[in-house]
């Protein structure tokens, strides 16, 4: 089956079960294994590809980099600024150093990956510099809650936002809420991380046995709840490429009716706000 889309606010339609690279990049030993990975992920049609300057510190862009050479304009290319470097002046550097790495000249959506002490007019300010000279196309944030981003869309500019990436799985529907419903209002997409958690959820009972009644692995039935919600784009990483089409194959499986109901009934859905979860 092909991938689902999502149309971001601007238009742009972006897939909506992506590859995550988070924790790449921390062993010379495992590099080409990890190219591999995203050059598989690209094969198999997850061409949403997000990574962050953090990760690896810098190293998961340059692996990124390596995967795309010669095929950067198949892939919507996502990374990450430092909060420490999302002022006027340095989230430009920082934004020109993630390029050289990732070997390109633009990046497709450009995040706050959280909040720090820099104000946000600030960023967004440095943000729409790169996005008017081309660096980058459109931008985002990161663990951003409900009441963060009330903060942003009330200053100049901030509506400009298209995504907001945070912690979202069976296990941690606590932006139900409040926050998705905000986002969606605003045509902000939500992007989860750790979409089948880290580990503990792929290895929850009540998710096996639905996942057995679903003829689904776990981790494809974590992953196919996720795209069955509305504007929601999954970046699951992996590196084994059996993981990696494993999660292809979560679009192959029906999330109808009555497995949604039973899904709720084992992960219920937030009865009252909850501050918003991180990793």
């Amino acid at each position: 089956m092909s991938l689902p889309f999502v149309t971001l606010r601007d238009g742009a339609r972006v897939p909506a079960l992506g590859f995550g690279t988070w924790r790449m990049g921390e062993s010379a030993r495992r590099r080409a294994a990890e190219v591999a990975a995203v050059r598989l992920a690209v094969d198999l049609g997850m061409t949403l590809v997000d990574t962050a300057e953090m990760y690896g510190d810098g190293e998961a862009e340059a692996i990124v980099g390596d995967a795309l050479a010669g095929r950067r304009d198949e892939v919507f290319l996502v990374s990450k600024v430092y909060p420490h470097n999302a002022g006027a002046k340095s989230a430009v550097a920082a934004c020109e150093r993630s390029l050289k790495r990732l070997r390109t000249d633009r990046i497709d959506l450009y995040l706050l990956h959280w909040r720090g002490r820099i104000p946000l007019a600030e960023t967004v300010g440095a943000f729409e510099r790169l996005r008017r000279d081309g660096k980058i196309l459109r931008w985002g944030v990161s663990n951003f809650d409900a009441e963060d981003m009330d903060e942003l869309w009330a200053i100049p500019d901030g509506p400009r936002c298209v995504a907001n990436q945070v912690l979202y799985h069976l296990g941690e529907r606590g932006v139900e809420w409040k926050l998705a419903p905000a986002c969606r209002a605003r045509g902000v997409a939500l992007m989860a991380y750790s979409p089948v958690g880290q580990g503990a959820l792929i290895a929850d009972r009540n998710l096996i046995a639905l996942a057995r009644k679903a003829r689904a692995t776990p981790a494809q039935l974590a992953l196919a709840w996720l795209l069955a919600q509305p504007d929601v784009i999954a970046i699951p990483k992996a590196t084994q490429p059996d993981h990696i089409r494993e999660n292809r194959h979560a679009v192959d499986v029906v999330v109808d009716a009555p497995l949604r109901a039973a899904i709720d009934r084992a992960f219920p859905p937030p009865q009252h706000a909850t501050p918003l979860a991180v990793n």
